[in-house]
């Protein structure tokens, strides 16, 4: 049944319903973060031995499981973007809060390392239920002259609740043990739940909005309903070979590396240079959403107006300040407590402001013709891709030596000017200079990928046989030019690779590290660019 639409709905009858909208929007989405961020306060507790409560994990292990969450995230941004257009938002909104809240309390009664990761991987798959199904309400409810307003207020919400959750999950630990940040939260999400489904409507009684530039196809439609957008496969194309887009994704990903070494491990932090309580690390780490709710609000003004719409040159410039602030907090932290607070707020709001035009404005910016959200999707996943891989490094370099957190940290301050230095090359770029990487590149870089990897699993001791899966997948790349669903077979056993790599690590102890890390992220890698072969135009 198609939904009924207003093509000239009465200001005065609408506006109080679009203004209660927004509210519920703003409450709803930035209830989610109870659930999501709440762990942090978790973290330092994890590692302790079982007879005093912990359950004796080690950081590297911490980091995979913080990691499993972006990861599910980044994966589910992907998918719910089609979900929310077919299943209703409520449907949606709810599945995802209530599922959320379950799956906390259920980490809370867990011990065993594998049971965690999936836990918190399906978690991770909740939380990216709330994003899209709130915006299509925002689009059904807020006419296009207030959206942007709309989304800004909303993206306020978020902000504040982060700072609540480093409160209310630190007391509750403080309190009731690391269960309690579990728990706490639960309850305070699932009752926003029913609060969702007792206040929101997804459309107005009348029908959604129409827009001037609508027509009866939609937004974005002609008047005689046909829109001008590209098919699936060419929208992949588009997207996957827009070189913009992967400067945005990997300054988004090292971005988010950085803000998630805040967010998930800065209370662990404190406690351990500070040596205070959790209680106490968690009221003065609240003062971060200060600056991330202002940066979130002003970075989008600020490019407006001191560089006529373009986002790279204010990201660069709050990418680098971040560097520097991160840099500072390092010794800061050790030594005041004001100076603390005052970093903290620096530091939000460097890593908001930028944050907020990455995954949304600055793709649409730079995206071709009719790929815009596509381009948003991808530049999400790939920063959450980044922020898996900033949580795993964290875990390892973090539970070191005594002098392991200033390296830590000196890497967060590394991603961040490494993430102003990929921006700024787009300082200038505009959407007609935007072009397409050449065909031979997405080819080059998966056989590259495919060949380091499978070497680093043989030297590192893994299974003959997981080896020689990477070789077939390596030769149905090479083949592929006749036959582009090997490249699809070749992503296949990429990923499967990949989870082979959780479940079955290298059993060469002496090695470092890095020889379990760097093949996983290279058959990540070599999964994504084997679609970009099969998406090829012929």
């Amino acid at each position: 049944m198609a939904t009924s639409i207003t093509p000239s709905p009465k200001p005065d009858a609408l506006r109080s319903g679009e203004n209660r909208t927004i509210w519920v929007i703003w409450l709803v989405y930035g209830a989610f973060y109870f659930c999501r961020t709440n762990i942090s306060a978790a973290v330092p507790f994890l590692s302790q031995p079982i007879e005093n409560g912990g359950l004796n994990l080690t950081a590297e292990q911490i980091g995979w499981i913080l990691a499993s969450l972006k990861i599910a995230y980044g994966v589910g941004q992907l998918v719910n973007g089609q979900l929310s257009e077919r299943i209703a938002p409520r449907i949606l909104l709810s599945i995802g809060m209530f599922c959320s809240a379950l799956l906390n309390v259920a980490f809370g009664l867990s011990t065993g390392f594998y049971f965690l990761l999936f836990i918190w991987a399906a978690n991770g798959y909740c939380q990216s239920l709330g994003w899209t199904p709130c915006v299509r309400v925002v689009g059904n409810w807020i006419p296009l002259s207030r959206r942007g307003w709309a989304l800004g207020v909303i993206g306020t919400g978020y902000q504040i609740t982060l700072g609540l959750t480093y409160l209310i999950a630190s007391e509750s630990a403080g309190r009731w043990g690391w269960r309690g940040a579990l728990f706490v939260p639960s309850i305070l999400l699932a009752l926003s739940g029913v609060f969702m489904l007792v206040f929101l409507r997804e459309t107005p009684s009348e029908g959604r909005i129409l827009e001037r530039s609508e027509g009866p196809g939609g937004p974005g439609g002609s008047s005689d309903g046909l829109a001008e957008r590209p098919g699936v496969h060419e929208t992949l194309y588009l997207t996957f070979y827009n070189p913009t887009l992967w400067l945005l994704g990997l300054s988004l990903g090292l971005l988010n590396a950085c803000r998630y070494g805040f967010l998930d491990w800065g209370l662990k932090h404190l406690m351990d240079v500070q040596q205070t309580t959790i209680g106490k690390a968690g009221l003065k780490y609240c003062v971060i959403a200060v600056g991330a709710a202002a940066g979130s609000f002003l970075a989008g003004i600020a490019t407006d107006r001191l560089f006529g719409g373009r986002r790279a040159p204010v990201i660069a410039i709050l990418l680098t300040t971040l560097g520097v602030a991160t840099l500072m907090y390092e010794s800061v932290s050790r030594a005041s407590t004001v100076g603390t607070l005052l970093l903290l707020v620096v530091i939000g709001f460097c890593i908001y402001g930028p944050q907020v035009l990455l995954v949304g404005t600055a793709p649409a910016d730079l995206a071709h013709r009719g790929t815009a959200a596509a381009a948003a999707g991808f530049v999400n996943f790939m920063g959450y891709m980044g922020a898996a891989t900033g949580d795993v490094v964290t875990g390892i370099y973090s539970g070191g030596s005594e002098d392991s957190w200033q390296v830590t940290i000196y890497i967060w301050a590394g991603w961040a000017f490494a993430a102003a230095l990929t921006t700024a090359v787009l300082w200038n770029t505009t959407s007609r200079q935007v072009g397409l990487l050449p065909r031979w590149l997405p080819k080059s870089i998966t056989c590259l990928s495919l060949g380091v990897a499978g070497s680093m699993v043989l030297i590192a001791g893994g299974p003959f046989w997981l080896v020689a899966g990477i070789g077939v997948a390596l030769v149905g790349v090479l083949l592929s030019g006749s036959a582009k669903f090997l490249s699809l077979l070749a992503a296949g056993i990429s990923l499967a690779g990949l989870i082979l790599l959780f479940i079955i690590p290298p059993t060469a102890a002496d090695l470092s590290t890095w020889f379990t890390v760097v093949p996983r992220v290279l058959l990540g890698l070599a999964a994504l660019t084997c679609v970009m072969v099969f998406v090829e135009r012929d």
